[in-house]
């Protein structure tokens, strides 16, 4: 490792606030495609993409071009709400386009976080109700409002007091449905659970939830951070199982690489925030005119080059090929699994020995014995045989 690598490395520790004791250091000079490239010219096949981020690759030349011109004409101007700002309002038009009826209205935020505190405080503010509802090992971001309906103890019970009248319920169980009643606001949930280790629905429990949201005049929110924009094959993982939200979060790879988030709901629902108070949710740089403009370049790529029809084959080659001795289950949707390892020390030294081997993978916040698949989807056949092949070797070695 060169000089100044070490230096930029010993900076970073410094004066960059760590999030643990055992950040992976891997350093960054540029990226492109599946790959991020370090100083030294090391390739690193990525199969976190940012954690679900860079789903139409990195640094999209079409992606690249628009943040360019954009940057060209305007940055920020004025407080999102306020000002006819055009890549603002040609890209709610093009997401809405390809969305159900009832989600026609785009709040625009500045990540994942922040489009959950807008969807709770809409819920709230439109049903005049307190109580929240979430589900076990969910990870809906880290602010004091997301993390009070996060549904891990462990993550939480440290930042108390929380949010009030929040409560915990089990995923896929629908006995605990009826724990959703007339004093609920919303129920908050993953259409597949990420963080809980890609836990997917089962025996239509998605739409046994929406019938009891309905009974009670609850509204419904997803959180669609990490399956949104073909990350399961859909464009939205809701699709796959024909229940539709009442309010959408999504984030991550919603900008093309940017930073952009939003909540979605219909012109009446958001329409709760226009009056007492009037500016209900306001926020400085949610719908950032280049992070909107990038956020266009890259639907229409998804939606232009055909990635999402191609999904499906790349998760099936993924699956048939991935059947080491050491691989327990393969869980997931999409381009968005879960490899379950024996025990989270095995799974521990994978990430480690990947790192060696060019491999970029990632663990989960609370499912400590596997590791996450979910690369770009611009992702060839060709790129997924290496892929299993360095990770077979890998799983040899360890």
């Amino acid at each position: 490792m060169n000089e100044t690598a070490l230096n930029l490395r010993t900076l970073f520790l410094q004066h960059v606030a760590q999030t643990s004791d055992f950040p992976m250091c891997v350093e960054v000079a540029r990226a492109d495609g599946i790959y991020i490239y370090s100083p030294d010219g090391k390739a690193y096949i990525d199969l976190i993409a940012g954690v679900s981020v860079s789903n139409v690759g990195h640094c999209h030349p079409k992606v690249v071009e628009a943040v360019k011109l954009q940057a060209e004409k305007y940055m920020h101007v004025m407080v999102y709400g306020e000002y006819v700002e055009s890549p603002q309002v040609l890209y709610a038009k093009r997401l809405t386009e390809l969305l159900p009826a009832n989600l026609s209205s785009v709040y625009f935020v500045n990540s994942g976080s922040e489009s959950v505190e807008g969807a709770l405080k809409l819920a709230k503010r439109y049903t005049n109700r307190t109580e929240m509802l979430s589900f076990k090992n969910a990870y809906h971001g880290s602010s004091h409002g997301a993390v009070s309906v996060m549904g891990n103890e462990e993550y939480r019970n440290s930042f108390r007091p929380l949010l009030p009248d929040t409560r915990v319920i089990n995923f896929n169980d629908e006995i605990d449905l009826n724990q959703i009643t007339e004093r609920t606001a919303c129920v908050i949930a993953e259409p597949i659970q990420g963080e809980a280790g890609i836990i997917v629905p089962t025996n239509d429990f998605l739409k046994k939830l929406r019938k009891r949201c309905d009974e009670k005049n609850v509204l419904l929110i997803f959180d669609e951070i990490q399956t949104g924009f073909g990350r399961t094959g859909k464009l939205f993982a809701f699709e796959q199982y024909n229940v539709i939200p009442d309010i959408l979060c999504v984030a991550k790879s919603m900008g093309g690489g940017m930073p952009l988030g939003a909540f979605i709901s219909s012109n009446k629902i958001m329409s709760a925030l226009k009056t007492n108070p009037a500016l209900g949710y306001i926020t400085t740089f949610g719908g950032h005119p280049v992070s909107c403009a990038a956020a266009l370049a890259s639907l229409n790529i998804i939606i232009d080059e055909k990635l999402l029809q191609q999904v499906n084959e790349k998760s099936n080659l993924f699956r048939q090929l991935l059947t080491h001795k050491k691989i327990k289950e393969v869980r997931g949707e999409g381009l968005f699994f879960a490899v379950e390892l024996a025990c989270s020390q095995l799974r521990e030294r994978f990430i480690n020995k990947g790192i060696e081997h060019g491999l970029l993978s990632d663990w989960f916040l609370f499912c400590d014995t596997a590791f996450r698949i979910s690369p770009p989807l611009t992702i060839t056949n060709n790129q997924i045989k290496e892929i299993v092949n360095i990770i077979n070797s890998i799983l040899d070695e360890i």
